[in-house]
């Protein structure tokens, strides 16, 4: 590792250094443009980040979900190295290159199923989701699209639409796409039902309104993330995913899978969808896929990709040669590196160090994910009413001892944690350590 695989903290978080630097970003940076730890990085490789002022940080965040082979992972930076001096740019749409080609040749070997598949590549999760939808509406000639409670799928209009969370990501922003229907998901920590029965009821429930509100036949696009990530990494249960795959085969709609943050490794297979052996017509990639720099994909169905015109995918920078390099290094690295196997282990550890602290704090009311993208719910004791304050409050003491951890859900109650999958088994217990520490000040102050 580049970097010494250690704590330490030389000031408080943020020190001087990166006080500086943000009365800076306050000048001179638009203000919707927040941050979580305003600890300036410097530099960073596997669980640890070095700030401006010379602080180690253990890292349970990897930029959510994007540095999941470390940062500067060899095979990354050797690749990307060998890239930059050849070329950084043509378009692809202009003079292509092997790279972009070899990225789609390495989709379509990843991702579920065996049949013939295609990608576009693209800057962002964003356009990867809406050109996803493009696609399905120019393949089915329909243009419905069902989407679930507690989803996120982006910043862009159609994409704000599609997702579920009003403050901060849709606050004013309307109006918003058209076309767009919203169901219940398959929370099942919150079900109001049957415990027992939630991918039955949940799905029962999706039938009867998209039949009754929507229309069978008018639905282009079915789009889930297989754990939704901002929503508050929500674990659907067994059955639910391989009953939207078959209605959608059921009536002509597309199937797609947003992988975005549980794509690559996180999940402890190469894509979530691998856990239950679900086959989306096409998959949204991006985060994870090209160790840290801005690369998306859509993949899938080879049919489908080919039904738009050309022309009509694409993008100036979608497949920046050097994006692609950085993706072929990142999949090396998972492969060589046997991730896979390691999210499982992290989970481990993870479900181990979490149960035992929820036999103390009865304010954790849920530990949920799988791999190396779990979480924690905190409630008020007694029941499941959401506690955002003290989310907040145990994430500010976490991050002042060094440890970077990121809060989501619908109410903002929940701890999501998505370390590197090259953090070490130490690291992890030392950041599971710190996290204890945390909810013993604010519980006991």
């Amino acid at each position: 590792m580049a970097v010494e695989q250690r704590r330490a903290l030389v000031t408080a978080v943020p020190g001087p250094r990166s006080l500086e630097l943000a009365a800076r970003k306050a000048a001179s940076v638009a203000n919707g443009v927040g941050t979580i730890v305003p600890a300036y990085v410097v530099e960073a490789s596997g669980g640890i980040l070095v700030d401006a002022d010379g602080n180690r940080l253990i890292d349970f965040g990897s930029g959510i979900a994007v540095t999941t082979v470390g940062n500067a992972a060899p095979a990354v930076v050797r690749r990307v190295t060998e890239a930059v001096r050849r070329f950084t740019h043509t378009c692809f749409m202009v003079n292509p290159y092997e790279g972009y080609v070899e990225v789609a040749e390495r989709l379509a070997e990843l991702t579920p199923g065996d049949h013939p598949k295609k990608s576009a590549l693209f800057n962002s999760g964003a356009e990867a989701v809406e050109n996803a939808i493009k696609i399905a509406r120019v393949a089915t000639g329909r243009t419905a699209v069902v989407c679930f409670d507690h989803a996120y799928h982006g910043r862009t209009n159609l994409t704000m639409a599609l997702t579920a969370k009003d403050m901060p990501y849709k606050h004013g922003f309307g109006p918003f796409a058209s076309d767009i229907y919203r169901v219940p998901m398959a929370y099942p920590y919150r079900w109001p039902g049957d415990p027992e029965a939630v991918a039955e009821e949940a799905f029962a429930q999706f039938e009867s309104l998209v039949g009754v509100q929507v229309g069978n036949d008018q639905v282009a696009a079915v789009i889930i993330e297989p754990i939704q990530g901002e929503g508050g990494f929500i674990v659907p249960p067994d059955g639910f995913l391989p009953r939207l795959a078959q209605w959608c085969r059921d009536h002509g709609a597309v199937f797609v899978a947003d992988e975005i943050q549980t794509g690559f490794c996180r999940t402890g297979d190469w894509f979530a969808c691998d856990h239950e052996g679900v086959v989306p017509d096409l998959i949204t990639t991006a985060k994870g896929i090209a160790g840290g720099l801005p690369l998306a994909a859509v993949t899938g169905r080879a049919d489908l990709m080919d039904a738009v015109h050309p022309g009509g995918l694409g993008g100036t920078y979608g497949g920046n040669p050097i994006a692609c390099a950085a993706a072929l290094g990142a999949i090396e690295e998972m492969t060589t590196h046997d991730l896979n196997a390691r999210a499982r282990q992290i989970e481990t550890i993870f479900r181990t160090r979490l149960g035992e602290l929820a036999t103390r704090y009865p304010q954790i009311g849920d530990i949920r994910g799988r791999g190396a993208m779990m979480a924690v719910e905190l409630v008020f004791p007694g029941g499941k009413r959401p506690d955002p304050a003290l989310t907040g409050a145990v994430a500010r003491a976490c991050h002042a001892r060094g440890l970077v951890v990121l809060t989501a859900g619908s109410f903002g109650n929940v701890f999501r944690f998505l370390p590197p999958l090259s953090i070490s088994d130490e690291l992890l217990h030392e950041g599971l350590d710190l996290i204890d520490d945390a909810f013993a000040e604010v519980l006991h102050d």
